[in-house]
């Protein structure tokens, strides 16, 4: 009772005192000023960028697609006109170059005099996009320059959606030309099919009719038979004399028809067929001369696979250092927080009144929780190095594969080196095969030429021996052409008859296959013509995907969503600033304890920042509007917050008085860095991120982001818990100063007396 005592007193003099009361009033109204006014005036930028000017130049010359006019510039900017995104302004070139100069313009957007023909060459060898040109004036405005590059992305699929349009009225309309030649063709199938039955009707009587001139030649054939023997009976000198010059000049003619027919096209295909195999073993050598190319860059990048692997061994060889240092850091964190637990002990056993209070049983209790975390943490890390240890040592493995597969690359080049060797042999040997086969071709031809001689001197022989026995020769001659005719005719009939045959199945399977070709085609024109131009279609191929925007988790407005940042900041700005009004270890009371002031001062900077917490929250409901999942939560965390805050100023401040405020202003410009409020902590460098998981700020915003915006109040619990123990922590620093601070000295307490010094 006799601290709480002090505190009255100490509240009942700044009551009376308007120096003290004035200056306490307003701060408690501090945390409004950094974070009520700002987001006021910032609550919802987003939805006043209609009063952003933007300047639109329209050079488009239009251009035609498949006859049709297309004016795709034309059509921006009646599309820019209807909607209000921004405010528009549409002016030419000179006057937005001016514009953009004069700071009166956030950004210029043009239409360049191609756009609408660079947007018909889709269907081209080599289509050009069309450029839609965005100059963002960063200079006058960064924050509208951002603005705009995002809207210049929904214009730009605007503009897309347009040109597809364009594109898919005009396939539409080539697949209504395309069904209307397949029913064409399905028509012309169809006649063919039925000149195709008539053939194969004709067919089968041409094969019947040639199996009857057949049958008669063979009878005809072995009725001259006879006749042949007669004739061959009585000229039987003759026809031995006569047998032997005709034998001699057809084995001439048919020795001379072989050379210039048949030995003369095997030369001409010998050399036709040598220069063939050489083109052919070029074209297979240019084609290994590639893959030695393409084995040589395999080789290099495999090369590359290996140092890149090498570079993984290294760092995973610092990663487990690094991860033994943390181990070993873990362990003094460890030692560190045992030693304060075991401190507060026996601090507890050296005062045993101050071992029965509630406060210091806490204390005692939060400190060995503190060092039972600490060592699950060393065990956590040492988990983690030897984790670490096991990946350096895969990384060494896969080292090791990617050397083998260098070397094995390096084999497969050389292979393909003497490959390259082997068919360049390959080409001279046929380049020297074509040269033999011109050189055989004329040979053959100068031979032709002499049997073409001797056969005329044996045609001569047969003459005189003919004119030797006219009558008897030209009887046996007119019978044997008799007979060789019959025979001729009897073959040439049976082979009609076959190739009829032939004829007739060719054709049967012609009329199969046309029939079949005839169904296809209507088949193609029927699903061709299934295929609509309606606005739907055409509508579907601009814009085949609609995206859609789930609002279970949309933050509704910019102030929203900045509310815990700046919500933190005014909370922790106020709290330094009390420091400066109020008296941080004297009271009002002359010669009070260590334990009296230590109460006395931490329920007036407890009372003056529970004040700040429920006046700023207000203000956030009510003045500005602000939207949460739980009011009642709302004030608690925001209270939460200011206490503890409060606590940690209160704590360096008192310890260290000046310097201690400017280490709190250091704490201050940490957390505005590195406590994700505007930007995500992955977003910041990498030994700021360090620093943000032990930041108060980080755990603050956390839980006003749950209570404010998601509704997840587990994780307000959870940061509010991290919370008080840095409060704890506060407390127990405050706590030590003023147990070891002692009693004033006298000096110090007539001060107080005699009215010089002003407490709170």
């Amino acid at each position: 009772m006799k601290s709480l005592s002090v505190f009255f007193k100490d509240v009942g003099s700044a009551v009376r005192n308007p120096k003290v009361l004035i200056p306490v009033i307003a701060i408690m109204f501090i945390p409004i000023l950094y974070s009520g006014i700002y987001l006021a005036a910032y609550w919802d930028p987003y939805g006043h960028v209609d009063q952003m000017p933007v300047a639109v130049v329209n050079l488009d010359k239009g251009a035609e697609l498949e006859g049709k006019s297309l004016h795709i510039g034309e059509d921006l900017v009646d599309e820019l006109k209807k909607n209000a995104d921004f405010k528009w302004e549409f002016v030419n070139s000179a006057q937005a170059q001016q514009g953009m100069k004069d700071d009166k313009y956030y950004m210029q957007i043009t239409i360049p005099e191609n756009f609408s023909s660079k947007a018909t060459t889709l269907l081209d060898d080599q289509p050009k996009p069309a450029d839609l040109i965005y100059e963002p004036n960063g200079n006058y405005s960064f924050v509208g320059a951002q603005i705009g590059k995002t809207a210049i992305k929904d214009l730009k699929a605007k503009v897309s959606a347009k040109v597809t349009e364009a594109y898919a009225e005009t396939l539409l309309d080539k697949f209504s030309e395309v069904s209307d030649g397949l029913a064409e063709a399905g028509d012309g199938a169809g006649e063919l099919n039925t000149g195709a039955g008539k053939l194969d009707d004709g067919a089968v009587k041409l094969k019947d009719n040639l199996a009857k001139l057949a049958s008669g030649t063979i009878e005809l054939q072995e009725g001259l038979s006879p006749l042949t023997d007669g004739v061959n009976a009585l000229h039987t000198g003759a026809t031995k004399l006569e047998t032997g010059t005709s034998s001699l000049v057809s084995g001439l003619q048919q020795l001379q028809t072989a050379a210039g027919t048949q030995l003369q096209s095997g030369a001409d295909q010998l050399k036709e067929g040598s220069d063939k195999l050489a083109a052919g073993l070029q074209t297979s050598l240019d084609g290994t001369s590639k893959l030695q190319t393409g084995l040589q860059a395999s080789e290099q990048g495999s090369a590359k696979l290996s140092e890149g692997l090498q570079s993984a061994v290294q760092g995973s060889g610092a990663l487990a250092t690094g991860l033994q240092s943390a181990v070993d850091g873990s362990g003094q964190v460890a030692d560190g927080a045992k030693g304060v637990a075991d401190g507060l002990k026996q601090l507890a056993a050296a005062n045993p009144e101050l071992a029965e209070s509630a406060d210091v049983q806490k204390l005692l209790a939060a400190s060995q929780a503190v060092a039972d975390g600490s060592a699950q943490l060393h065990e956590s890390e040492q988990k983690l190095a030897q984790g670490a240890g096991q990946l350096h040592e895969g990384n060494q493995q896969l080292a090791t594969g990617a050397e083998q597969l260098h070397e094995g690359q390096q084999q497969l080049l050389a292979g393909a080196g003497q490959l390259v060797g082997g068919q360049e042999q390959l080409l001279a040997g046929a380049s020297q095969l074509s040269d033999g086969g011109s050189k055989l071709s004329d040979g053959l031809k100068q031979f032709t030429g002499k049997l073409s001689e001797a056969a005329n001197g044996g045609a001569q022989l047969a003459s005189g021996v003919k004119q030797l026995g006219t009558g008897t020769s030209a009887l046996q001659t007119g019978v044997g052409k008799l007979s060789g005719g019959v025979s001729s005719l009897t073959d040439g009939s049976k082979q009609l008859g076959d190739g009829a045959g032939k004829l007739a199945d060719g054709l049967s399977e012609l009329k199969d296959g046309s029939n079949e070709l005839a169904t296809k085609l209507n088949d193609a024109a029927q699903k061709t013509s299934e295929v609509k131009k309606t606005d739907d279609v055409v509508n579907m191929f601009a814009e085949p995907v609609n995206s859609s925007e789930n609002e279970a988790e949309v933050v509704p407005n910019y102030g929203t969503g900045l509310t815990p940042f700046f919500l933190s900041i005014g909370l922790f700005v106020g709290s330094l600033i009390s420091t400066i009004v109020l008296k941080m270890r004297d009271t009002s009371v002359p010669g009070a304890s260590g334990w009296s002031r230590f109460v006395s001062r931490t329920l007036v900077f407890g009372s003056m920042s529970v004040s700040q917490s429920v006046i700023v929250a207000s203000f956030m409901l009510y003045g500005l509007g602000l939207e949460t999942h739980s009011v009642p939560l709302f004030y608690l965390f925001t209270i939460i917050t200011g206490l503890t805050f409060m606590m940690i100023v209160q704590a360096l401040v008192t310890w260290l008085d000046l310097p201690g405020r400017y280490v709190v202003i250091l704490l201050l410009v940490f957390q505005l860095a590195a406590s994700a409020g505007t930007f995500p902590v992955e977003l910041i460098p990498s030994w700021l991120q360090a620093f943000s998981p032990w930041l108060p700020m980080t755990h603050s915003i956390m839980g006003f982001k749950a209570v404010v915006s998601s509704g997840n109040f587990d994780v307000m619990w959870h940061q509010a818990g991290i919370l008080a123990i840095y409060a704890g922590v506060s407390i127990l620093l405050t706590l030590a100063f003023f147990l070891w601070n002692g009693r004033k000295p006298k000096k110090e307490v007539e001060l107080v007396e005699s009215g010089q010094v002003v407490t709170a």
